[in-house]
């Protein structure tokens, strides 16, 4: 594999770190977007969502990464107008290491930031965080 910056130990010479636990690490958002912008990052390098399937330690990795970002936002950012949370599908993602986008809104302005991080359905740029956990839910086990 190539050198991804998401990988420990480059993430960490480079970004604040919010919040570290054995399954993930949350960082703010070199280029935030919004009055808050923080990624949820998994530990083990895990190129996109399309490498996510329905299984149930899948769900449960998204499922702690939407959860830890819930919980930062409502700890830094409790009176924002609304909290989004989401990925970026391939090819639109930066980095080839998953990672969650928590924002706290408003957005900075720019009109380009407000389209970076619309859904648009199926096919779109940006996948809510719900969306793919919907997406990825296993079938036959009882989360």
């Amino acid at each position: 594999m190539t050198h991804c910056i998401f990988c420990p130990p480059a993430i960490f010479s480079s970004a604040k770190v919010l919040h570290q636990d054995d399954k993930v690490y949350a960082i703010e958002d070199i280029k935030p977007a919004a009055l808050r912008h923080y990624l949820i990052i998994p530990v083990d390098h895990i190129a996109t969502v399309r490498n996510l399937q329905r299984r149930k330690e899948d769900y449960a990795l998204v499922e702690h990464m939407l959860k830890i970002g819930q919980s930062l936002l409502q700890r830094d950012a409790p009176g924002a107008l609304q909290y989004r949370f989401g990925f970026h599908q391939p090819p639109f993602n930066s980095v080839n290491h998953l990672h969650l986008h928590c924002f706290a809104l408003p957005y900075t302005p720019s009109r380009w930031k407000k389209f970076k991080y619309f859904s648009y359905g199926p096919v779109g740029v940006f996948l809510e965080a719900n969306k793919l956990l919907e997406k990825i839910k296993p079938m036959h086990d009882n989360l």
